[in-house]
């Protein structure tokens, strides 16, 4: 008993030590993931490729979204503190070279690489946390990770708004030397080895189908209707690809040692609830950071800076109820009313957004985030607990891991599907609304998206333009609120009961 307190008092002190740096690297996974988002328009200003315009955000989180099953893995077989400190490391050369980008192609294998480092930082500091801390601390620092979340939605966009308009999109990247510099010095002297390495049986084959799965959805939604028709062989045969990758994906995690995604989870009612509703989630949550500040810009000709804080009531809303809802569960331990009450929120609020064009105040446009940002709060952290609550101790890191495996693919695919829609329909609406040789040049400068050169345009292109992009967006939630509907009605399906021993 007194060699288990022993145990437990250093690892209680190590974790205080070293925490500071666990955060930093969290908040660098987390923030790039939304940094990017009041920057693009000037991304594309500089670099071209407005057709290419969601990749620069799809790249990182689908790298993300692969990279991750495999890194928790890598950690137990070699040690969880030179694979965080790899993947950190990958992280800030990612960062370097994407704020050296010469290209909009360059930007997106930069941003791949930073999404592969991105993986590792989610699950090592997760995995680094669970080992240091007892299991009755464990759920407040999952809070601190929650919150820290919420807190990088709210300080992305603003932030690279910020750096954008002060110094240049570049930055917006480079800013994570310094902060990730800290957190690996942190992590190199302050953690240790992390114990006696553990042989695993590695899936790299179903890391590698999962992996090729998530990149045919994505290519399927982003190319369709915008690249190639729907009905093209290109589209038709990755349609094809992936029916076939999904039956392969079964059959090999189904005889697979210890999968990368173990199936029989998903015989357990609220965890596979609980993954539908973090898929939604980051469906919605990505594709709304992305796309909201871009329509500010261009419909409205706000500065990167005021579009991200045009976003700030909405992620502030959803930061208190990330950080208010964990304790109200804790208190009740009733999961399906809340997670209905933030499936009200959630849906309602992408319902109100269909009342968004391009005469709507900002008053009414923020009192519309912030109900949709009270409903993304709640359900982004009560489903990770739910997950969690659902499985015995053994599997609690898969269902951890799964979560956010479930949240990224979400995230790659909302983001994916809502920029096909949007570019689709905003160029459609560009060629129905102006003569062929205005079109065909206001579609070949990718720059007529930044405010600058939108102010630039002559009065009757620059109207027929904004009434195009207001199009597009409202055109956009039509598309995305059956999601936020669906989401509150899958709440109901959360069956109450005590977690699993």
């Amino acid at each position: 008993m007194a060699t288990t307190t022993t145990t437990s008092t250093a690892e209680r002190t190590e974790l205080t030590r070293v925490l500071p740096g666990l955060l930093l690297a969290m908040l660098l996974a987390q923030l790039d993931a939304m940094i990017v988002s009041t920057a693009l328009p000037t991304v594309v200003a500089e670099l071209g490729g407005v057709n290419q315009l969601s990749w620069v955000v799809t790249a990182y989180t689908l790298a993300t979204l692969a990279s991750t099953p495999l890194y928790g893995k890598l950690g137990d077989l070699y040690s969880r503190k030179w694979t965080l400190v790899f993947a950190l490391s990958v992280f800030l050369l990612g960062s370097v070279l994407s704020g050296l980008a010469q290209s909009i192609g360059q930007l997106i294998a930069f941003r791949a690489l930073q999404g592969i480092g991105a993986g590792g930082l989610l699950v090592g500091v997760i995995s680094i946390i669970g080992r240091l801390a007892t299991p009755r601390e464990r759920g407040r620092f999952q809070s601190f990770i929650a919150a820290l979340g919420a807190v990088a939605m709210i300080g992305g966009p603003l932030l690279g708004g910020f750096l954008t308009d002060v110094a240049s999109w570049r930055w917006a990247f480079l800013i994570n030397v310094p902060i990730g510099a800290v957190a690996l010095f942190i992590v190199l002297t302050r953690l240790s080895h992390g114990g006696n390495k553990v042989e695993h049986r590695i899936d790299y084959l179903g890391a590698l189908v999962i992996a090729s799965l998530a990149v045919v959805i994505v290519l399927v939604t982003s190319w369709g209707g915008v690249d190639y028709a729907w009905g093209s062989p290109q589209i038709i045969g990755l349609a094809i690809a992936g029916v076939v990758l999904l039956a392969v994906m079964i059959a090999v995690e189904r005889k697979a040692a210890e999968p990368v995604l173990p199936l029989g989870l998903f015989k357990v009612r609220n965890f596979t609830v609980a993954q539908i509703l973090t898929f939604l989630v980051g469906f919605a949550m990505y594709s709304l950071i992305a796309f909201l500040p871009l329509y500010q810009q261009a419909a409205h000709g706000y500065s990167a800076t005021s579009s991200g804080l045009l976003l700030l009531p909405m992620l502030g809303a959803s930061l208190v109820t990330t950080m208010y809802s964990g304790k109200l569960l804790t208190k009740t331990d009733n999961h399906r009313t809340i997670l209905v009450g933030g499936g009200a929120l959630f849906g309602g609020g992408l319902l109100l957004m269909l009342l968004v064009d391009q005469n709507t105040s900002p008053f009414l446009f923020t009192a519309y985030t912030i109900v949709f940002g009270l409903g993304l709060g709640v359900l982004f952290q009560v489903t990770v607990v739910t997950a969690q609550n659902s499985v015995d101790r053994v599997n609690m890191g898969v269902a951890s891991s799964t979560v956010t495996f479930s949240r990224s693919i979400g995230g790659s695919f909302g983001v994916a599907l809502f920029g096909a829609v949007f570019t689709g329909r905003l160029l459609d609406g560009l060629a129905k609304r102006l003569p062929a040789d205005e079109y065909a040049e206001l579609r070949g400068s990718a720059g007529k998206l930044d405010p600058d050169n939108m102010r630039a345009l002559s009065a009757p292109v620059h109207r027929d333009y904004v009434v195009s992009v207001a199009d597009a967006t409202h055109n956009l939630f039509l598309w995305a609120a059956p999601f936020g509907v669906l989401a509150f009605l899958i709440a109901f399906f959360v069956r109450a009961g005590k977690p699993a021993e």
